[in-house]
């Protein structure tokens, strides 16, 4: 089982719609990474383009180090959210104890 599987755990739907962002955050990095250096790749081929061509790779490079770093704030976050739920579940003034003060 891959440890980002996001099959390995019971989410909401505010959850789903949160990890789709995250995975369309990561598919922008992943493809602007891509491009930029597609990009800097033709620019070297010309002596006059080769330091606009170092900033792309750079840029490029920036995006390809987002994708980690975007797919470890996604579950950290699910994770907290994981232990909110359980916290307030346990909790006197949690959402149990406000159904029932409101259907009395």
């Amino acid at each position: 089982m891959r440890i980002f599987d996001p099959r390995a755990r019971q989410v909401t739907s505010q959850q789903a719609r949160r990890y789709a962002m995250f995975e369309v955050l990561h598919t922008i990095a992943d493809f602007l990474a891509a491009m930029l250096f597609v990009i800097g790749s033709i620019l070297f081929f010309s002596e006059q383009t080769k330091v606009a061509a170092t900033f792309c790779f750079l840029i490029g490079s920036l995006f390809f180090a987002a994708k980690p770093s975007i797919r470890l704030v996604r579950e950290l976050w699910l994770a907290r959210l994981d232990k909110a739920d359980e916290l307030a579940g346990r909790a006197p003034e949690g959402p149990n104890s406000i159904e029932h003060l409101t259907d009395g």
